[in-house]
């Protein structure tokens, strides 16, 4: 006898990347959060706190932070919609839009598995398409599937790679469903598909506040759209789905461009630094526009490797399925955290 509906019983779970304790001595290369501190301005809020905050329910649709995100991004406040991270709107958008075999979810792999999950959970058909070896968008397949949700990550993960405007422009004119153009690392490329959104009403970017604003421990991620898309999706998030507590330090966090900026740049560069250490070293390193790289070390022994430096109290990515199998997803650290992995990598090798 199972409690469950059926699809559940069938499903996997998704699997996050291993979390090690707070305060434990490690490396921790495996879940692209920033290496770098929060803005200053988040911290003050947070010491600041208002018990008057943890008394009320908070602003159910965070319009603080949605006039942050306008000035800081140029776009109504109006065209926001404010999630528990941005996997609580895709979650979101899966619901509303995605069911059984009529309105299915689409998307190119490799990329975000909780695309898939969020969709077996629904239940919703899932069609997976493959990217090419160039990991150039197959528009005509994706097209051709009909898909109530079509998901691109961009920059996507686990490659890094980030797809052509001209490429999502042509994506969103001949879909029917919905474009959701998954920008969670767009704080490290060089563009963003953010102008599409007022070009086509059935193009939503998603953002998050883990990656580029150093707060993955926050979970706040927001959604840019027509307000005719988002009024759809009001109706199915949580009436208080962004605690209080969120919303001041969120604020904080997004009027503060200027230090997300700098970090940010401190991480390109570190990342062009690494992946010129790793190809020295005999690994393919495929182009990054993200806080992380694929690569690909030189005897394919992947997963050897990664179980090899979880010993040596560094943690990077490893993902036992097709076509990443000899691969590793390695965060981009500090200077020092990412020489500390090179010099782990040589004695090795």
């Amino acid at each position: 006898m199972s409690f469950f509906r059926a699809a559940v019983d069938a499903m996997t779970g998704y699997i996050p990347g291993e979390q090690p304790k707070p305060g434990t001595p490690i490396i921790k290369l495996n879940t692209n959060e920033n290496p770098y501190p929060p803005s200053p301005q988040a911290i003050e809020v947070l010491r600041n706190l208002d018990s008057e905050w943890l008394r009320r329910y908070p602003d159910p649709f965070a319009k603080d932070f949605c006039r942050a995100v306008s000035e800081a991004l140029g776009v109504p406040a109006d065209w926001v919609i404010v999630g528990n991270g941005s996997d609580e709107l895709l979650n979101v958008i899966i619901r509303a839009s995605a069911e059984g075999s009529d309105r299915k979810v689409v998307y190119p792999m490799p990329t975000y598995v909780l695309y898939r999950t969020l969709a077996t959970m629904q239940p919703a058909e899932v069609v997976e398409i493959d990217y090419p070896a160039d990991f150039q968008l197959p528009i005509d397949e994706l097209v051709k599937a009909k898909g109530a949700v079509t998901f691109i990550a961009s920059p996507n993960s686990p490659s890094g790679h980030l797809v052509p405007l001209a490429d999502l422009r042509e994506l969103a004119q001949q879909l029917t469903g919905i474009l959701v153009i998954d920008e969670a690392y767009t704080d490290f490329a060089e563009y963003s598909a953010l102008p599409l959104v007022r070009e086509f009403e059935n193009a939503i970017i998603l953002r998050t506040l883990s990656k580029g604003y150093s707060l993955a421990g926050l979970r706040m991620g927001f959604g840019i759209a027509h307000p005719q898309l988002l009024a759809g999706l009001f109706k199915i998030k949580d009436s208080y789905n962004i605690d209080a507590i969120a919303t001041a330090v969120g604020t904080a966090a997004m009027r503060d461009q200027a230090y997300k900026n700098a970090c940010a740049e401190k991480v390109k560069k570190s990342r062009t630094k690494l992946m010129v250490e790793l190809k020295n070293l005999g690994f393919t390193v495929l182009d990054s526009q993200a806080n992380f790289v694929l690569a690909t070390p030189p005897q394919g022994n992947a997963e050897q490797l990664y179980l090899a430096l979880k010993t040596r109290g560094i943690l990077v990515r490893y993902f036992k399925q097709f076509g990443l199998e000899d691969k590793l997803r390695i965060t981009v650290g500090t200077d020092e955290q990412n020489q500390t992995l090179i010099e782990a990598l040589v004695s090795l090798m």
